[in-house]
């Protein structure tokens, strides 16, 4: 868990609403990358701890007979749902909860996905628990969009070519810091400390072994509207509209404004970034 932080329930209140419109997704071809690494068929359960409104466990879920998407947030899971039935996925179910509640009865599990989630958690009794989920030869598999030396995502340069500018994420970020104070927020808190990482350590101390890091590549060119970028800053935890609280109007407006500044007609090009994926295996002979 992220140090001098504590969970709350506040984490990511009013965030599900902006998720599906306001997040890039993660590199296509990202299912068929994890299908063949872990030789995926159709069978086994999935368990997505820490799933918001769903998106990794619906497009992993006709990889098994069965997926359950774990969050603590209801509203995320009330959003999972309604995509569940959009898409027609029938074999995805969902559970609220937190992954330190886990084992919650949930039962036994192929794989367990943590899709930008893990760093929430209590990373060490999480690792533990899902070790003791897994069957053996089990995969853990932790997700994220490809990090740069220092954490932080690596943002692809755009081609000359591309029809818009991309957004001006460095002014938008100052903005939330104007009006939300120079420490980044989450939930009732602040995050004075960054991000954790060396999941390799914590995945040893669990039992975990056969390290694997895979990196799906990207790079494709999304257009973007003022609206979907004002969706992307609701989704984040650092910058949920609730934590605004009356300012809130005002915030938007000034974002608004930022943006129509930065491109007059409202539009903006990004590149969906590349994902990296990190795998560790249950041995075979553990139990």
């Amino acid at each position: 868990m992220i140090d001098g932080w504590k969970w709350d329930s506040s984490l990511f209140k009013g965030a599900s609403a902006y998720y599906e419109r306001g997040r890039l997704p993660y590199a296509p071809g990202f299912v068929e990358a994890l299908a063949k690494l872990l030789e995926l068929d159709g069978t086994g359960r999935l368990l997505d701890v820490g799933c918001g409104p769903g998106n990794v466990t619906l497009a992993l879920a006709p990889l098994f007979g069965e997926a359950v998407g774990l969050d603590p947030d209801e509203d995320m899971l009330a959003e999972a749902q309604r995509q569940a039935v959009r898409r027609g996925v029938t074999n995805a179910r969902w559970v609220t909860g937190r992954a330190e509640d886990l084992p919650a009865g949930l039962g036994v599990f192929r794989t367990a996905v943590f899709a930008n989630s893990f760093h929430w958690m209590d990373r060490d009794q999480v690792a533990a628990t899902v070790f003791a989920m897994l069957e053996p030869g089990g995969a853990f598999v932790h997700m994220s969009d490809l990090k740069d030396a220092s954490g932080e995502s690596v943002e692809l340069s755009l081609p000359e070519s591309a029809p818009h500018p991309a957004p001006p994420k460095t002014e938008i970020r100052d903005l939330v810091r104007r009006y939300l104070g120079p420490v980044r927020r989450a939930g009732q808190g602040t995050l004075p400390n960054g991000t954790p990482n060396r999941e390799d350590l914590v995945l040893a101390r669990a039992g975990f072994e056969n390290f694997e890091r895979h990196v799906v590549p990207a790079g494709q060119v999304v257009e973007r509207t003022a609206d979907d970028l004002v969706a992307w800053v609701y989704s984040l935890s650092n910058s949920v509209p609730y934590l605004f609280g009356d300012r809130l109007a005002d915030f938007e407006r000034d974002l608004r404004l930022l943006l129509q500044e930065a491109s007059p007609d409202n539009c903006f090009t990004e590149l969906v970034p590349a994902t990296e994926m990190m795998t560790w295996r249950k041995p075979q002979d553990a139990v």
